[in-house]
């Protein structure tokens, strides 16, 4: 087999990124959304940025905890994503890479893979976790044996030790906090205090995503919060979208008393970093977790001894969630306070944390043994689904 490009397909709850090997990602929101502005019409994935008026959106997901449950919705927006409207592929002439979550069940394993050779006509197929491309893209430009990968993003964080690039199935970690809990518990503490913003999931994930932040020190931030004069650094108004002069938000620095301002804003103060804050103290919210160092450590712990060291020196960090400023430098902090002091901690992560597994599964297309990894169209049908449960396994 000599194809010259592979379609892959990293199927987030989220958000999907994809695009063919040769190319650049397309991210895609891995939804349909239902407009209060447009009743009729449900936008798929990216067709969101035609709609006039994004507030109040309903959302239909195929994810529910991580896991793909929502059939016909993931089938719309895969028909949509594979549509000439956004990328379109002919399976019969691609091979596809797609992933799936950590310990997926087997009904949805089977289910996925007969829907890509039985519906979609799919060549050749490889099923694959998303910590496995980030792991491969991580080892092939490191050129190391291990390897931890931490994947947080929207429905869970997860810890994955690799040893040699195998998992190592006694040190994986999961912690039900991701990008879904960070923005329902802000729009619960809006509503709390300001304006109710409890159907507004859209505008209050992008109020997250550009008002957030890590903080290093939590104490010594609530201290400064607390401040009422211009000592206070961190409050910032953040300018709501009105759909007609402004589609997407921003922060400003804090209207003063004798300025006027048009647009409707939210006063950001502690919420900016005590968000953030319950990927590592999910306890915060009644989640009887570890935070992300403290697994991160507790995981190493439970690989062998003499993969210790190496496995603290090469942490990786990709997902939504690690785009927070200050992310990767409280985790180093953390784990190398709990590690041992004469182990050395380093942590990575890429410039675009949200593409990576799906970078590295353009890495995984070069490699010269990739088609073994892979299930043809003749394999599953003299054989079935039994091929594909021994060949993917995880």
């Amino acid at each position: 087999m000599s194809e010259t490009s592979c379609y892959i397909l990293d199927n987030g709850a989220y958000t999907a990124k994809v695009g063919f090997s040769t190319s650049e990602p397309k991210v895609v929101p891995n939804c349909i959304m239902k407009a209060k502005s447009e009743r009729r019409r449900p936008f798929i994935g990216s067709q969101i940025e035609e709609c006039r008026d994004a507030s109040g959106l309903f959302y239909i997901l195929p994810f529910q905890k991580g896991f793909l449950i929502n059939w016909d919705t993931q089938k719309t927006v895969w028909d949509f994503i594979f549509s000439k409207e956004c990328c379109p592929v002919n399976f019969s002439e691609t091979p596809l890479i797609i992933t799936e979550p950590l310990f997926n069940f087997s009904s949805i394993q089977e289910a996925m893979t007969e829907i890509f050779f039985e519906e979609y006509e799919c060549q050749s197929l490889l099923r694959i976790n998303a910590t496995d491309l980030a792991e491969y893209n991580y080892r092939k430009t490191k050129n190391n044996e291990c390897t931890v990968v931490v994947d947080s993003g929207y429905s869970y964080t997860y810890i994955v030790p690799y040893v040699k690039g195998k998992k190592y199935k006694d040190g994986i970690r999961r912690i039900d906090v991701g990008g879904k809990v960070l923005t329902n518990h802000l729009k619960e503490i809006i509503s709390y205090r300001q304006l109710n913003v409890m159907e507004e999931s859209y505008v209050i994930n992008q109020v997250k995503e550009d008002s957030c932040f890590v903080s290093q020190d939590f104490m010594k931030d609530m201290e400064i919060a607390r401040k009422k004069d211009s000592s206070n650094t961190i409050v910032k108004d953040y300018v709501l979208p009105d759909y007609t002069t402004i589609r997407r938000g921003y922060l400003r620095d804090v209207v003063r008393p004798d300025e006027e301002l048009e647009q409707q804003t939210l006063r950001m103060n502690n919420e900016r970093f005590s968000i953030p804050e319950l990927l590592f103290r999910p306890s915060d919210v009644g989640i009887p977790q570890m935070g992300i160092p403290e697994a991160i450590v507790h995981s190493v712990n439970s690989c062998p001894e003499e993969n210790r060291e190496s496995l603290l020196e090469n942490i990786v960090l990709f997902g939504g969630n690690t785009l927070f400023p200050g992310f990767k430098e409280r985790v180093y902090q953390e784990v190398r306070a709990l590690a041992l002091d004469h182990y050395d901690v380093n942590v990575s992560r890429s410039d675009n944390p949200v593409t990576y597994a799906w970078e590295g599964g353009k890495m995984m297309f070069r490699d010269p043994d990739f088609y073994s990894f892979c299930v043809t169209r003749e394999e599953y049908e003299e054989e079935g689904k039994s091929l594909a449960y021994e060949r993917f396994d995880i």
